[in-house]
């Protein structure tokens, strides 16, 4: 087993990231840290229905995809924005529908089908209410692609560190790690 956490923040070391690295702590295998702040993605052009399909973008997504399919667990880990995950995130996930189409991925859709999937997430206004349509979506979205969706871990949090005094937060992401154990 190997896993991906696939960062979808723009704060270093931001409450997502501490919770999720929390989470990840004293695992045996091999973690990948993606941190999509770090790459160039640009939005998906809706290509479908034009005679010659989706184009290449020309920018960092294929590597990164590339480093996420060679992992069979993936932890999406972003922070809650206006009761959904970040724009970087969702930016990450639509090009996935490039994808689908894209002849240097003919079996994107089985690879994706073959991961766990988690999700952490931190927000400040009440997430454990209002973060879980965006949960929702990422439950539909992974089965929309055939994964297993394994779990998910909130926290409260809005200045830095406030993750760390979120007791729930903390022990549902002990939970998470033993559970990546396993």
């Amino acid at each position: 087993m190997s896993i991906a956490v696939i960062y979808g923040g723009t704060r270093p070391d931001g409450n997502t990231e501490m919770l999720t690295e929390h989470a990840i702590r004293g695992q045996d295998v091999d973690v990948e840290r993606i941190y999509l702040k770090d790459f160039s993605i640009l939005p998906i052009e809706d290509a479908r229905h034009d005679e010659a399909g989706f184009q290449d973008r020309e920018d960092d997504y294929n590597s990164v995809m590339d480093r996420v399919l060679a992992h069979d667990t993936l932890i999406f880990a972003t922070p809650v924005y206006w009761y959904s995950m970040s724009g970087t995130m969702k930016n990450f996930i639509d090009r996935w529908s490039h994808s689908m189409r894209d002849a240097r991925y003919p079996d994107f859709k089985a690879r994706m089908a073959a991961k766990k999937a988690y999700v952490v997430a931190v927000g400040g206004d009440n997430p454990y209410v209002k973060a879980l349509p965006m949960i929702q979506q990422f439950k539909h979205i992974f089965d929309f692609m055939g994964m297993e969706f394994a779990g998910y871990v909130l926290g409260e949090g809005n200045k830095p560190g406030d993750i760390l005094r979120d007791k729930n937060a903390l022990h549902a992401a002990e939970q998470l790690q033993l559970k990546l154990k396993d």
